[in-house]
């Protein structure tokens, strides 16, 4: 079995992040998913499971969230139990390749989501695939993934474009692609179900604005989580990421800076019986 390749680990920092950015992204998120009301949803890689209960909120149901490591599996209880909402995440351990659904679960979800998810597995269509067996016929498959390419950053930091490079380098090092988000609709189609929409979720703001230091932040913080990755596989000599990683962090105090990004985001349904 594949497993999903994480470039970022799972350490406070990270978590850190993580949820910063989940302040930042999941409303557009959950918008873009217009749910009606009452659905049954799976989600595929929770992470510290902000999504997840937003989901839950929206739908007004307990999410089932699957999650692959303990670290994050803990965070997600602890937050879920600090906020008061316990109730609304059915937290499963288990690896989206073979996820822990009881027998009588398959087939039988409206939803199943994954964000962040696609770009961190060598196979996404594998993943797929199983995304489309766990909900009904006429159910939605939702993804939400990166296109690195897309990310820019004006005043361009000194060193950014390289930077940028050797991170997507990083990713195909292990066997995944930085840049999956392009590839959803055509994913959704190669695994059997019927693309619908597609869209952005846009992900980003300029300086002035009140998101835009937490902005700059967790670009700094996704940089920095995979100096391991970057700087051990020899794509950038330690000594450039860390002068390229300051001068990206410096662009919170630039006049006029400017993060553009949007997450790509694709529906597709199961066809029905």
């Amino acid at each position: 079995m594949t497993t999903s390749r994480y470039i970022h680990g799972t350490g406070d920092e990270e978590r850190g992040r993580l949820g910063v950015m989940c302040r930042l992204l999941d409303p557009g998120s959950v918008r873009e998913i217009a749910l009606s009301g009452g659905e049954r949803i799976v989600d595929f890689g929770c992470g510290p499971g902000q999504l997840s209960r937003a989901l839950a909120r929206a739908s007004g149901r307990a999410v089932v969230a699957v999650e692959r490591t303990e670290e994050f599996a803990n965070e997600a209880r602890r937050l879920a139990r600090d906020a008061g909402e316990a109730s609304l995440l059915h937290l499963r351990i288990g690896d989206v390749h073979s996820p822990p659904l009881r027998d009588g679960e398959w087939g039988t979800f409206d939803v199943a989501h994954a964000r962040f998810l696609l770009e961190h597995v060598p196979d996404p269509l594998a993943v797929v695939r199983i995304m489309i067996r766990a909900v009904r016929p006429g159910g939605r498959i939702v993804l939400g993934d990166d296109d690195h390419s897309a990310l820019r950053v004006h005043p361009e930091p000194v060193g950014f474009a390289r930077l940028l490079a050797a991170y997507g380098r990083s990713f195909e090092i292990l066997g995944n692609d930085p840049n999956v988000g392009r590839r959803l609709p055509d994913l959704l189609a190669a695994a059997g179900a019927q693309p619908v929409r597609v869209a952005q979720v846009f992900f980003g703001g300029c300086r002035g604005g009140d998101a835009f230091p937490d902005l700059v932040s967790n670009l700094g913080s996704v940089i920095a989580g995979a100096k391991e990755a970057m700087v051990g596989a020899g794509l950038v000599r330690e000594e450039e990421f860390s002068a390229a990683l300051g001068a990206v962090r410096g662009v919170a105090g630039t006049p006029g800076a400017a993060i553009w990004y949007a997450v790509n985001w694709a529906e597709g349904r199961r066809p029905p019986r």
